[in-house]
């Protein structure tokens, strides 16, 4: 069965972006994936509240495109939740707007990952910085997808960021379109 996919995106110097911007235009090309460019949308921060409602409504996997600043989400995004994921909707008491759909975090960081280890820069591995996704996906109800996240970002060389957006878009196809798809196992 397809689903209906949602693509968040949230990059607040999209000129600059050397792969979540290709990933956003991938997106794009994907039948039955709808791509929400928040910096475009809401560059006064003043967000929709309804009208974002109703577009996770209508979606069965949403997918939160972004690079990962200062070991979370984009000033923007992080507002977004806060204001668009109500309680009551989104999770608490009769908020189950969000229930049973994806959540898929693809994110990008600018250290390679050898960074992310009790030895590098970051002083611990990256799963550690993935609970406040985590449990925002779990508090909604949604189904948590392995992240797909693509490090060293600004270093990497043309291939590697080609084959990132390549597996991005297959597993989009996937969901969207998973009768007209190969086995991507």
């Amino acid at each position: 069965m397809s689903e209906k996919i949602l693509v968040i995106y949230a990059h607040s110097q999209p000129h600059k972006s050397r792969v979540n911007r290709r990933l956003a235009d991938v997106a794009r090309l994907v039948p039955g994936v709808q791509v929400r460019d928040l910096y475009e949308t809401y560059p006064d921060f003043h967000i929709d509240i309804a009208a974002e409602q109703a577009l996770l409504a209508e979606a069965d996997a949403i997918v939160f495109v972004h690079p990962i600043q200062w070991y979370g989400m984009p000033a923007l995004l992080k507002e977004w939740t806060d204001t668009v994921l109500q309680p009551g909707w989104a999770y608490g008491s009769g908020g189950t707007a969000l229930a049973g759909k994806r959540y898929w975090l693809v994110a990008t960081a600018g250290s390679e990952q050898q960074a992310y280890t009790e030895e590098g820069a970051h002083g611990r591995p990256f799963d550690h910085y993935l609970p406040p996704f985590r449990q925002t996906a779990a508090l909604c109800g949604m189904a948590w997808q392995t992240p797909l996240i693509l490090f060293g970002a600004h270093k990497v060389d043309n291939a590697t960021v080609d084959a990132h957006v390549d597996t991005f878009r297959r597993q989009l196809a996937a969901w969207a379109a998973p009768d007209l798809q190969p086995d991507l196992d």
